[in-house]
This record gives structure tokens, C-alpha cells and sequence, in this order.
């Protein structure tokens, strides 16, 4: 689909969001309930990070739940694109990089959206060439990221500039595929990326992990995918999106007790939407780097909002007071007998 539309849309969306003094502010009034939507637009990226969409939709999950509410899914390469589609209102639900997702927020002054559970944790590395050993051999070469600001780039860039190693890396900003032919051609010489593809660049450009990004976090948990909603349709149909959280546990469940027919059914959608399916010794890799799960680990957020300052994304960190509403997930999971997902004080203002 040609986003151009819903780009322009979207700068338009902001620049009213900024200029707007009732939009912006708390005596805002809130949208009233409307019943279960007539379509939900959902979008999410075909790899393995976004399994728990992938499922949802190939397993007919989401169908499902969602009755007689057409579902309309859109697929994106990374955050960015994803985050003016939301904006722009040309979709309604996303499942996203944390990065992206804590940026939406903040564009839009804490309107616009709202994070409403997790999707994945882990799955992203950076790989490097064979010769490289450590971060300081980094000094001169470029190693890409999907798309700046999306949430590889924004750890990326955290890490170098933790190592003051900032201006002395270039940072390119390739898709996904585009990465894994540069590596092979030695255009570049390392790439921070989600699953599959840091397990496909190193088993089809002799690439190398030089950091699992597991190793950075407490306890190697860290939010890879989530989902936010546009907050206008959770308060217009919280049924759509009730239904849509329903989906998505089951998605989430049957992902992780039904590992084997879970990687088949990923790569059976990776490749209707790709045209290309992945070995199975790379989607082994993949798997094994991924953990589905519908907690958001929501502590670590003011952690990622500072985290997009040191890497030079943004000026000054978001507050993501009051982002999280886990109030429709959390009676999902209660209804089920399923703990409860905390909201580590992002629910409050």
C-alpha cells in the first residue's frame, strides 16, 4: 500500500494536535462508546518479532473474537511508517517497536494513543563481519538499522554512545532486505536488527552476533513488540478492542505451547506476505530469540524514553505518564484465570 496519503494526513494530524489548545489538554472531551466498530485496522510487520500478529491472523484468532467487525490488516517495515498511519487514522490498532510506539505518544502530546499490552520480548542483535571482535572495531565502518528512530536504531545509537563511540560509526538506515544483500556485497560491516534478520544475515552473509540485546536488559527482558491503539477508537469501541486483546492472548497461548506448529504457521505467513519462506534452520534461530508475551514490561519505558535522548532521536526524554491502559488486557487475562499485567505506574498522569 502507497503510505504517502496517510503521511501527509498525519503531518497534518500533528500540526492540528500542536496548535489545537483544546486537543492538547485534559479538558479535552472524551469520544463516547459506540458499540463494536464496523472495521478494525490492524498492522504489524512480517517477522518473527511479530509473531503473536502473524498467528492471530493465519489462525483466524482475531476473526474469531471479532464477530461481524471486518478486520483490514496492513503490513509495515518499521516503526515510523507505522506511527503516521496511526496518526493519519488510516489505522486503528499497531502492533510496534517500543521506540516508535513511546514516540507516537509523545508527538501527540499523550492523546493520540495508548500502549495496551505487550507482544514480544527479545529477538534483536547486532551482528557484525567475521573480523570484527569487539564494539571499538565498529570505529570507521557502517552498520544499518531499519529506519531511524525505529527501536533498533534507537539502541544502536544508545550503545555506541555509551561507548563514545557516537560520530565515529556511520549509522545507516536500510530495510530489512536491503541490509542483507549490502552485508553480503560488504557495503556494510555490521546491522542491529530484529528476528529473523539478524539470524538470516548470519546464516546467509557469514555474519556474527557480536551483542545479543538480551545481554543489555535486567533480567534479559526488554519490549521488542507491543501494542498501542489509537485512543479515540479504544473509547469509541472498547468491545473491537476487547476482542482484538482476546485474540491476541490466544495467539500469544497457543504460540508458546505449540512451539513446532507455530514456527510453520509464522513462516507460512512470512511467506504469503514476502513471497519467501524461511529455512528452518534460521527460523529455529529466531524462535529461540523471541519470547511471546502480553506484558509490555512497562518499567522499562522511562528507562527507553531517556534511551532515544542518548542516541540523539530526540531532545528531551517523553513523559509517559499516563500511556498504559491495561484495563481491557487485564480482564481478558483475569476472565482466563491468567495473572495480571502491571502497568508500573504508566497508567497514571
Amino acid at each position: 500500500m502507497n503510505l504517502k496519503p496517510a503521511v501527509a494526513i498525519a503531518l497534518i494530524a500533528l500540526t492540528a494536535l500542536s496548535g489545537c489548545s483544546r486537543a492538547g489538554s485534559s479538558d479535552a472531551p472524551a469520544a463516547q462508546s459506540k458499540g463494536p466498530a464496523s472495521e478494525v485496522r490492524i498492522g504489524y510487520f512480517p517477522n518473527v518479532t511479530h509473531a503473536a500478529a502473524l498467528i492471530g491472523v493465519e489462525k483466524e484468532l482475531f476473526k474469531k473474537e471479532l464477530g461481524s467487525t471486518k478486520l483490514t490488516t496492513q503490513t509495515f517495515n518499521a516503526g515510523p511508517d507505522e506511527v503516521n498511519a496511526l496518526l493519519g487514522e488510516s489505522l486503528d490498532i499497531a502492533y510496534i517497536g517500543s521506540g516508535p510506539a513511546i514516540n507516537a505518544y509523545a508527538k501527540s502530546k499523550g492523546e493520540a494513543v495508548k500502549l495496551i499490552s505487550g507482544a514480544t520480548s527479545g529477538g534483536a542483535a547486532l551482528v557484525v563481519k567475521p573480523e570484527i571482535n569487539s564494539v571499538e572495531d565498529l570505529k570507521g565502518k557502517t552498520v544499518a538499522t531499519p529506519q531511524l528512530a525505529n527501536t533498533q536504531d534507537v539502541a544502536l545509537k544508545k550503545y555506541l554512545a555509551g561507548k563514545n563511540l557516537t560520530g565515529q560509526v556511520t549509522v545507516q538506515n536500510v530495510e530489512n532486505a536491503q541490509t542483507l544483500d549490502l552485508f553480503k556485497k560488504g557495503d556494510i560491516q555490521g546491522a542491529w536488527l530484529p528476528e529473523p534478520w539478524s539470524s538470516r544475515v548470519v546464516a546467509e552473509a557469514g555474519a556474527k552476533v557480536l551483542l545479543d540485546e538480551k545481554t543489555l536488559w535486567e533480567g534479559g527482558q526488554f519490549p521488542t513488540t507491543v501494542i498501542i491503539v489509537r485512543t479515540k477508537f479504544l473509547q469509541e469501541h472498547p468491545e473491537t478492542v476487547e476482542a482484538v486483546l482476546k485474540g491476541h492472548v490466544a495467539a500469544v497461548d497457543w504460540g508458546k505451547s505449540n512451539a513446532d506448529d507455530a514456527k510453520k504457521t509464522v513462516n507460512a505467513a512470512l511467506e504469503k506476505l514476502t513471497s519467501k519462506k524461511l529455512g528452518d534452520k534460521i527460523l529455529d534461530a529466531a524462535w529461540k530469540n523471541i519470547e511471546l508475551t502480553t506484558d509490555a514490561q512497562a518499567k522499562t519505558f522511562p528507562q527507553l524514553a531517556k534511551d532515544a535522548v542518548t542516541a540523539g532521536v530526540a531532545t528531551e526524554a517523553a513523559n509517559v505518564a499516563g500511556y498504559a491502559d491495561f484495563t481491557l488486557l487485564n480482564k481478558v487475562l483475569q476472565a482466563q484465570g491468567k495473572p495480571q499485567v502491571q502497568a508500573a505506574g504508566l497508567d497514571k498522569k
